[in-house]
């Protein structure tokens, strides 16, 4: 059964952080809501009815409310809490917050090297009105696997930041991500930031997104989200995920492995790309049939490892 054909039966929203801030049709009125300013307030909320979702940028729970595949007891917007859009980076890595816009995570110069991976997929989300306010936070825990932020933050060995009234944990990327429309967060726990951890001292890395997509601004047939890492001419670390291809990112430590210790060449190029496709479960739908998947996955990460290679200076 194709993720379409699905989507009718799905009759909770995201748990946790999920867009919403307007359009939500003719029960609009009939819904609590809950402007808290400060993120303690949110957390009191959240515990006091497990059918309150948070509200960030509106892009995502809107359409699924107004189709009536979803249902929410009431909404809880995070707009009036500080400190849940920022961007940090530093020696410790990149944190992003939680209401972060993907437009603001594209602008931002300073995610570069590695981090550039996370910079350009912000940039080829839908369309520039999404981008100015569709949520980092949304966007992940929607775990829409045709999404672009997904596989990024497998790719780059993301940790996803939660908190409750109960208290803060972190949880790995690639675990936040559970199924089809589901991820990993319990009631009463929201998202709050996605860290992600710095580049190893002296490497020289870069990150490169590659999506294949019928129009511009579409969801991906198939996303490749790289990273590569060079110490000299010999590969040192690698994190390629694949968006579109599973229930979840698709990760092969065997791919990874093909590449390092050497210079990239052709041959260790074609095996990543094929055990990548061994990997991959993909799905048949309106975007492409399973088969046109998987046979998309060889070239797209050649052409992401070879942009790694060009934007590394690489002969």
């Amino acid at each position: 059964m194709s993720w379409i054909d699905r989507l009718p039966s799905i009759r909770q929203a995201p748990k946790g952080l999920v867009d919403v801030r307007q359009g939500m049709g003719a029960d609009a009125e009939a819904m609590k809501y809950f402007e808290p300013t400060d993120l303690g307030e949110a957390l009191d909320l959240l515990a006091s009815d497990e059918d309150l979702a948070c509200l960030a940028g509106g892009q995502t729970l809107v359409g699924v409310l107004n189709l009536g595949v979803a249902e929410v007891g009431g909404l809880v917007s995070l707009r009036r809490i500080s400190g849940l859009n920022e961007i940090q980076v530093n020696e410790t890595g990149v944190t992003v917050g939680a209401m972060a816009t993907h437009a603001a995570v594209a602008r931002d110069a300073r995610l570069a090297g590695r981090f550039a991976l996370l910079k350009e997929a912000a940039g080829r989300i839908a369309h520039p009105a999404i981008r100015s306010q569709g949520t980092m936070g949304g966007s992940i825990c929607h775990a829409d696997p045709a999404a672009d932020y997904p596989g990024v933050l497998v790719a780059l060995d993301a940790q996803v930041e939660v908190a409750a009234a109960t208290g803060r944990r972190r949880i790995a990327a690639q675990d936040f991500f559970v199924d089809f429309l589901t991820n990993a967060l319990e009631p009463g726990e929201m998202v709050t930031a996605v860290h992600f951890p710095p580049a190893p001292a002296g490497a020289r890395e870069a990150g490169i997104y590659e999506k294949f997509t019928r129009v511009d601004g579409d969801y991906a047939t198939v996303s490749v989200a790289c990273t590569i890492g060079m110490d000299g001419t010999a590969c040192s670390s690698a994190g390629i995920a694949l968006g579109s291809c599973d229930v979840r990112p698709v990760r092969s430590t065997a791919a990874e492995a093909a590449l390092l210790g050497g210079s990239l060449d052709d041959a260790a190029v074609a095996e990543a790309g094929r055990l990548l496709a061994e990997a991959a479960d993909p799905q048949t739908d309106t975007r492409g049939s399973a088969d046109y998947r998987r046979r998309l996955i060889p070239g797209l990460v050649a052409r992401a490892i070879g942009r790694a290679r060009a934007a590394l200076d690489l002969q």
